[in-house]
């Protein structure tokens, strides 16, 4: 294993841990304030698209992370509805 693929899969890793304190906190507190929606929508699709690179040019490490990106923001997605449409109803 060389040293591109060495830098290909800590990068993946650390990009894929990086979504794990945001859905902690959201989980732990319960509140959205100061989480954009936008910026959760964008990046979700902005990895798809990148997935779709990822595919084409065939990069084992790119394909991963931008999977596991897609499932991560997905569950702050999820998250972000489910807290948004829970604190509207209560009011």
């Amino acid at each position: 294993m060389g040293l591109s693929d060495v830098l290909g899969w800590t990068a993946t890793a650390m990009f894929t841990i990086c979504y794990i304190p945001q859905i902690s906190k959201t989980c732990r507190t319960k509140t959205i304030d100061g989480l954009s929606f936008r910026l959760l929508f964008i990046s979700f699709l902005a990895n798809i698209v990148a997935l779709w690179y990822a595919i084409l040019i065939k990069q084992s490490p790119l394909q991963i992370k931008y999977i596991l990106a897609i499932v991560f923001v997905g569950v702050c997605i999820f998250m972000y509805l489910k807290i948004y449409f829970l604190k509207n109803r209560m009011v």
